[in-house]
């Protein structure tokens, strides 16, 4: 390992005195637009460092057997890997951060990208821009677009709090004058508790005003404030907070202004992103990474944590950069990790995003009702909660659709345990025939669709890191039963235009959760004006088959004396007819069909 540790270091220690702010620009490399229609693309979510590992020579600081170090994957890995992934049907490569980081703290390394160092530079564990751009290249080659994660609430931890004015980071200060409270404190300079104005100092004789802000140097771990000139505000104290960690994640009326204003645990050093300086930074770091690396879109992390005002900068900014490279369907989605929904929708107003992760459905659908077995009616009323929150109207120069029609759907991610760790600590012993059955719905109902890494070869860990498994152990498998079923649907989806662009409207669900005849029932269609159908009925129901009937009355649907047969198995499934406009079908525990008119191709 040394021999590849060493010449990091030197190029690390190079930094302060070397103009590294511009990557080489090849000439003969041009952005252009990729993109026809984001409601076609299928979403798949990778995890760079633990994807595939390809090359060697940037295997630094690797530790395999550690779940919270670098395991070496890189973008070459990816490219070598695009088999597998067209394989498997996706059509839209999320990939996880590319800028440089602060390189490891408190025993974890930043392998996952999410502690900027300097937005201007790419992390060399991944590879450098040349990699970078072969894999953007041989995936747009087979049709496949690439969406970049990115942050801009806060930084990796390059400073600390001289709470006591010693000079120095000390993992614990005391005091009892600084809470006001006849008893000693125990607080830690890197990551101390939130605190307005600002993180306050203190000594044995009393409070001594703001507590000094002190920039780390040591490069060994590139934990340096940013060095490329763009960045200057970012290398300065007023480019940030400094008000100490979170504690309260909810924003008023439930939690308070720390959401907006604190560092996050760890010491990610939240930034002051409504200073304009600041904003104009990461409009220039990251609009410089769509056209240097011919980018389609951007998945935004920590949405929340940000004043809608920058969000209405920002995107505005990124639009228009995506333009002026012919990108005119460049992708705003957001995080923002919160199940209100009205909080969630609020970021698709004023031409801010032009969607975000679906995270309200997450927990009252795929949670609540696909693995805890709740009422399928909880699932028809997020969708009329939804179009109670989210804006009916595209955003200017965004992707030319209403961010009410083009959530992004997921099962799990990098920040929750997976859908079958999550099956199992509900006590179900169906957990893979539950996600079969989740993922039927997520891959058919409208909106854009998104499968995280490992959930096709029944990836099942628990929260961070344990969620974040190597894919190679699964040797890339392509003959698995849930890789054959996300194939299978994704190929269903790109067949028939009703799934991905139609209407959908729900056409049965119910309250019944336990003996009842339709128990766990729910059903869609989803249609297009041009004749373009779909059918889709799925029983959640774990303990009987489950029929679309009750009381001597079949469900009702739009179509009228149509065959439709079932075409979810490779084999094709039970056929049926609708006969004066209702349908009656019996569909087996924890199952799913999909009913196309007979003689569709597939």
């Amino acid at each position: 390992m040394k021999k590849y540790l060493l010449p990091l270091l030197a190029g690390l220690a190079m930094t302060s005195c070397v103009d590294v702010s511009h990557e080489d620009v090849s000439t003969s490399f041009k952005a252009s637009n990729h993109v026809s229609e984001w409601k076609d693309e299928i979403i798949y979510q990778v995890l760079v460092d633990r994807f595939a590992d390809a090359d060697q020579s940037n295997n630094y600081r690797v530790n395999k057997q550690h779940p919270a170090r670098y395991h070496g994957g890189d973008w070459r890995g990816l490219a070598d890997r695009l088999d597998y992934i067209a394989a498997l049907g996706v059509t839209a490569l999320w990939i996880s951060p590319i800028v440089r980081n602060v390189e490891t703290d408190a025993g974890i390394d930043s392998y996952h990208g999410y502690w900027t160092q300097d937005p201007f530079l790419l992390n060399p564990h991944f590879g450098n821009l040349s990699e970078l751009r072969d894999f953007v290249k041989k995936a747009h080659a087979r049709n496949i677009k690439v969406v970049l994660d990115i942050v801009t609430n806060h930084m990796g931890q390059m400073f600390f709090y001289d709470i006591n004015q010693n000079g120095r980071p000390d993992e614990s200060v005391e005091g009892g004058i600084k809470t006001k409270l006849d008893k000693t404190v125990h607080i830690t300079e890197y990551d101390p508790d939130y605190e307005t104005p600002v993180v306050q100092s203190f000594t044995s004789l009393g409070n001594a005003g703001a507590a000094p802000i002190i920039f780390l140097q040591d490069p060994t771990i590139n934990r340096i404030p940013p060095q490329t000139p763009e960045a200057a505000i970012l290398a300065r104290p007023e480019g940030y907070h400094r008000r100490g960690r979170i504690v309260n994640y909810d924003l008023p009326p439930d939690g308070d202004e720390q959401t907006m204003f604190g560092d996050f645990p760890g010491g990610l050093k939240d930034v002051a992103t409504e200073r304009q300086d600041v904003r104009d930074a990461m409009a220039a770091a990251y609009g410089r990474w769509i056209e240097l690396a011919d980018l389609d879109g951007f998945r935004i992390d920590t949405v929340k944590h940000v004043e809608h005002e920058f969000w209405q900068d920002f995107s505005r900014r990124m639009r228009a950069k995506a333009k002026s490279l012919g990108k005119d369907k460049f992708l705003l989605f957001g995080e923002v990790f919160d199940g209100r929904d009205k909080l969630v929708g609020s970021y698709t107003y004023n031409d801010e995003l032009d969607t975000l992760f679906d995270f309200p459905q997450y927990f009252q659908v795929f949670r609540d009702v696909f693995i805890g077995g709740g009422a399928t009616k909880k699932i028809e009323a997020r969708w009329v909660e939804r179009r109670e929150n989210w804006s009916d109207k595209p955003p200017a120069n965004g992707i030319g659709h209403p961010p009410v029609d083009v959530h992004v759907n997921f099962l799990d991610n990098h920040d929750v345990g997976r859908f079958l760790y999550q099956a199992a600590v509900a006590g179900r012993d169906d957990g893979r025939a539950v996600l079969h059955n989740a993922l039927a719905f997520l891959l058919t109902e409208d909106g854009i669709p998104c499968i995280y890494y490992g959930t096709e070869q029944d990836f099942a860990g628990g929260n961070d890191p344990s969620n974040r498994e190597d894919l190679w152990v699964s040797g890339y498998k392509t003959n698995g039963e849930t890789f054959r079923r996300i194939s299978r649907l994704n190929r269903i989806r790109k067949a028939v235009p009703a799934i991905r662009r139609g209407t959908m409207a729900f056409t049965y669900t119910t309250d019944h959760v336990a003996d009842e005849p339709d128990a766990g029932l729910i059903a869609f269609e989803r249609k297009t004006p041009d004749g373009s159908y779909a059918l889709i009925v799925i029983n959640t129901n774990k303990s009987h088959p489950s029929t679309t009937e009750l009381g001597g009355a079949a469900m009702k649907v739009s179509v009228d004396n149509v065959d439709l047969v079932d075409v979810l198995p490779d084999a094709g499934g039970q056929a049926v007819k609708v006969s004066g406009g209702t349908l009656k079908i019996t569909v087996p525990p924890t199952s799913a069909v999909v009913l196309l008119p007979a003689g569709a191709k597939i």
